[in-house]
């Protein structure tokens, strides 16, 4: 008799890795990314990478066709992933994902003390689109990762990232030594997200249509070349604002043409110390027509001190009639304005706003629990229906629900989704 479980039984495994990539071709992308997690086998097939040799120079067109010969009908034909050597041990690694994703990170080279760079970025070939587009098997780049750029590389990724004419959202993420950035970008671009660029003073933006602005890291100089409606805007600047802004001292006028960008936000990251100097002195003349009539979700990032106040978040959420979820952080390392500045709160909202939609507060942080009942009962005051409001506080390992419902949180904060 046949043993059971002999190994003539695992018909899959005794093929050899062509054929199983030539089945695998069949599948959906997303089901054909699945079969990685069978075992080590078949995640092999998904993790193989090709290496090259290349130098700096080589790099956009390396690249550009690593991402050309992709099939997506037949997609382990060739690797998602490309290892290219160049210059003195310096190391790029690009990975093609789904959803038409491509992450170019150059982080694998020598930890060296970065040079700084100013880079510009034009991605503005709309008019160039209609000689190449995309067929059925092309990968085309819809979301760009650029991770850890540097002063030897920015020109030909800005290069390479010219020629995806397709592209929809742009990350950028631990560019050292960056010190101004230019964007000039077509209509497609929707989203931009930029992440801890330390060294970053000067961000000059010219995209017509962004939909998502997402911002960590010290407040740079903005300017924003053409008007356009945020619906997610992250602007979390608890490192508190660059070493240009503190030398130019920096007002509210400089910040107005961001917070009209953010007027229409659904979803809105901020920090206080931003509202207290650079919003607040631009809306409190105008507090009583001033509003951010379709904020449904904020997170506010706040500053510890001895005596918690909430005058500047209360004040905040009277412009906020929709909202519906709030995320409070207390962050012992964000940065606080300093007690003798003039710019801080000099008037305090008349606002009678009421808030009618507000489900969910969820407090993280807080280190005493009398700042967060203080929080909680100020919140309250301005909520219209206080039984459906369900409360977390951070302090307490209890929720506190006024009509003992459970939470399950669908939505997190900025943090949390990148």
């Amino acid at each position: 008799m046949k043993q059971e479980n002999s190994e003539d039984d695992d018909l899959f495994g005794n093929l050899s890795d062509e054929i199983l990539c030539r089945i695998v071709s069949f599948l959906p992308s997303e089901t054909a990314l699945e079969t990685s997690l069978i075992s080590k086998r078949w995640r092999g097939l998904w993790n193989s990478a090709s290496v090259q040799q290349s130098t700096a120079a080589g790099i956009d067109t390396a690249v550009t066709e690593f991402v050309a010969r992709f099939d997506r009908l037949n997609p382990l034909s060739h690797p998602r992933r490309l290892q290219l050597h160049y210059g003195e041990s310096k190391v790029l690694l690009a990975t093609l994902a789904a959803n038409n994703r491509l992450r170019v990170d150059f982080s694998a080279k020598e930890k060296d003390f970065p040079r700084y760079f100013d880079w510009k970025l034009q991605l503005d070939n709309h008019q160039k689109a209609a000689q190449s587009l995309c067929c059925s098997t092309t990968f085309c780049v819809k979301t760009l990762y650029l991770e850890s750029v540097g002063f030897v590389t920015n020109e030909v990724v800005s290069s390479m990232a010219s020629k995806f004419h397709f592209l929809q959202s742009l990350k950028i993420t631990k560019c050292s030594g960056l010190r101004s950035l230019q964007i000039e970008s077509s209509p497609k671009l929707v989203s931009l997200t930029i992440l801890d660029c330390p060294h970053l003073q000067f961000l000059h933006l010219k995209t017509s249509k962004l939909r998502s602005f997402q911002y960590r890291g010290k407040l740079p100089r903005i300017w924003l070349e053409n008007h356009f409606n945020l619906a997610d805007a992250m602007f979390d600047f608890r490192q508190g604002p660059s070493t240009e802004n503190l030398m130019s001292s920096s007002s509210s006028s400089d910040f107005d043409p961001a917070l009209l960008t953010i007027k229409n936000a659904q979803v809105v990251t901020l920090c206080r110390w931003t509202f207290e100097t650079l919003i607040w002195p631009s809306l409190s003349p105008m507090e009583e027509t001033f509003q951010f009539y379709k904020l449904q979700e904020l997170w506010w990032i706040d500053y510890s001190e001895e005596h918690y106040n909430t005058d500047s978040l209360i004040d905040f959420l009277k412009l906020c009639p929709a909202l519906e979820r709030l995320f409070v952080t207390v962050d012992l390392q964000s940065y606080m304005v300093p007690r003798m500045s003039t710019t801080i709160m000099s008037k305090k909202s008349t606002r009678k706003t009421q808030l009618g939609q507000l489900k969910v507060v969820k407090l993280e942080g807080f280190t005493k629990r009398e700042d967060e009942i203080r929080l909680i009962e100020n919140i309250k005051e301005i909520v219209t229906v206080v039984k459906s409001l369900i409360i977390i506080a951070s302090s307490s390992e209890e929720e506190e629900s006024l009509d003992d419902k459970l939470f399950t949180p669908k939505h997190k904060p900025h943090e949390c989704r990148l």
